[in-house]
């Protein structure tokens, strides 16, 4: 979300910070809703981080899980994993999308999304991310970072759980549904990434 310059004394931000920045802002947003008591900004604090998660889960989908698979060992297994979570992630996302910021089950479904999205950040931040920088190039962990940062901006702003959580998926159909999703969000007024 912050974009470093390189410097020959300051290392350029790379994919691992890029995506790690992502979950604890993400993760920041949704601590401060439970204290927020006006309903529509609880509505929209939820609806700016959904559409973060959403937008950082499609920008993985597409480059840092094939990267992933190919340089880790397990990395199949892993990105498969990865995958299952994301999906869990947007099925919650859906839910919390269908229920009012003064409905009592809106603090419910927020804790869940902060819960599903902790563990999953843990598991990337403490395991995932690191076996990358060992075998991945610097070079490789910037482009990738570039990759994410080009997706992102494309990407669908919305839950959609019933769509493949693939790469060529998100490649062929992904731009379309995510400029369906930001005009949906331009006319329903609601404020996304």
């Amino acid at each position: 979300m912050t974009e470093t310059v390189a410097r020959d004394d300051v290392p350029a931000t790379d994919v691992v910070d890029e995506l790690t920045d992502d979950h604890h802002q993400v993760l920041e947003l949704l601590e401060r809703i439970p204290a927020t008591r006006v309903a529509q900004e609880r509505r929209d604090m939820a609806d700016t981080a959904i559409a973060e998660v959403v937008r950082h889960s499609v920008a993985e989908e597409m480059y840092v899980y094939p990267a992933m698979t190919e340089a880790l060992d397990h990395g199949g297994d892993t990105v498969e994993h990865d995958k299952e979570e994301h999906n869990k992630l947007e099925r919650i996302m859906k839910d919390l999308e269908g229920v009012d910021g003064d409905d009592p089950q809106f603090d419910t479904l927020v804790g869940d999304m902060a819960r599903a999205l902790r563990h999953h950040a843990q598991e990337e931040e403490t395991e995932q991310f690191p076996r990358m920088r060992e075998r991945m190039s610097k070079e490789t962990l910037l482009e990738l970072r570039r990759k994410v940062q080009a997706a992102k901006k494309i990407a669908p702003t919305r839950p959609h759980p019933d769509a493949p959580n693939s790469e060529l998926f998100h490649k062929m159909a992904g731009p379309g549904v995510g400029l369906v999703d930001r005009l949906r969000d331009r006319l329903s007024g609601r404020e996304a990434g």
